[in-house]
């Protein structure tokens, strides 16, 4: 397995860092969302200090500093802020009132620049909605910014490592630390903010549904099955999926039909953001020759991979997977406006790999790729990955 022989310890440039400078005091907080140890707080203090600013720093860790929220009047902000016009506010999720004591603060003074960074996409987002701010998803180290960074082919070097091991910073980092590192953030991280959520009251259940999730990453799973593998209700299991997904740990990709004929109308597959996480949850680090789940490795690493790739591109793309009653199938497809566009993952490139004449016979005029490791560079390398958020 591919590890880097030098100590990485420099930063590593984020695609969103241009978008994020060009909203800068525009009048609106801006809020940057991500799973714990992404790189949120670093890509902000990495962003303030390239951009000169002198913030008021304060942090929903720290009690003290959450306890300042709890009156919320201008002149508490003009306490905290003094002649300050920056105030950045790391893990906000976890302070009370944050959202109106900012909505006050942007209201009274629009000139003052808002930073937050929090780990759930909904506590702050309810109470400062639109337009008082720019939201935007942090997740860990995308392909194209780790191979912009140390170049291509050191990057594909890496393709057995990143499968086991993920991408999160502090794997990239430090490579002769990534079971441990891994391990602390699936067991210390993780599950702390996940038991945080006001809707977790059978902790066990979550533990389980995430191992159950892990193993069957890639296959279609239902509500049904889950709730009945967990005997529980399948109103927890959804309640329970939902916070997962706020958490930035999994994602669903649905099934794609245009009610043809035997086509799957329902269902869903599940993936984690990051591989490493996914293998943290089972507590496997197998080396990659004796697993016997590469395929799923496989197909969860370039989801993820595509998916993250077309958030940062702002490409607005949909993403499916295909398949017939008759377990006729397509790994993933992707529409965009009306162009529809599959692909089939291979591992092993060696083994012969098409797309079913099921699909290419309904859809005739949906672009093929085939994706093995002598192709997923292009796969992942999507054009202008730094497009404008509005």
């Amino acid at each position: 397995m591919f590890l880097r022989n030098t100590l990485y310890m420099e930063y590593i440039d984020r695609y969103l860092e241009p978008k994020i400078v060009s909203h800068l005091f525009k009048g609106k907080a801006i809020i940057l969302y991500g799973p714990r140890q992404c790189g949120k707080s670093t890509l902000m203090k990495h962003l303030i200090k390239k951009q000169g600013l002198d913030p008021v720093i304060l942090t929903g860790d720290d009690d003290m500093d959450a306890a300042l929220f709890e009156t919320v009047t201008m002149s508490r902000w003009d306490q905290i802020l003094g002649n300050k016009k920056t105030v950045f506010i790391d893990e906000g999720k976890s302070i009370k009132n944050l959202g109106k004591s900012v909505k006050l603060l942007i209201n009274a003074r629009p000139e003052i620049q808002v930073l937050i960074t929090g780990s759930s996409s909904f506590s702050i987002a309810n109470e400062t909605q639109e337009p008082l701010t720019y939201e935007y998803h942090l997740f860990p180290m995308a392909y194209g910014e780790l191979s912009a960074h140390f170049g291509c082919t050191e990057e594909l070097k890496a393709l057995e490592t990143r499968l086991v091991f993920g991408s999160y910073p502090g794997i990239v980092a430090k490579p002769e630390q990534m079971e441990e590192h891994l391990t602390l953030v699936a067991d210390s991280y993780l599950y702390r903010d996940l038991l945080q959520y006001d809707g977790i009251r059978k902790p066990q259940v979550l533990e389980q549904l995430l191992k159950a999730l892990a193993y069957q990453c890639g296959n279609e799973i239902s509500v049904a099955e889950l709730s009945s593998l967990l005997t529980v209700s399948r109103t927890l299991v959804e309640s329970y999926l939902t916070i997962l997904q706020q958490a930035f740990i999994i994602f669903p990709l649905p099934s794609y039909s245009t009610n043809q004929r035997n086509e799957l109308k329902k269902g869903n597959k599940y993936f984690f953001w990051d591989n490493g996480i996914r293998n943290a949850i089972i507590k496997d680090f197998t080396p990659l020759p004796s697993r016997k789940d590469i395929g799923a490795l496989w197909q969860n690493y370039l989801v993820a991979e595509r998916v993250k790739a077309n958030v940062y591109a702002e490409n607005h793309t949909e993403s499916y997977f295909w398949r017939t009653l008759d377990q006729m199938k397509v790994d993933y497809l992707e529409k965009q406006k009306d162009i529809v566009s599959v692909f089939e993952f291979k591992w092993n490139p060696k083994k012969q790999a098409k797309i079913t004449k099921a699909f290419t016979n309904r859809y005739p005029d949906a672009s093929v790729m085939l994706v093995d490791p002598n192709t997923y560079d292009s796969f992942l390398n999507l054009d202008n990955p730094e497009g404008d958020q509005s």
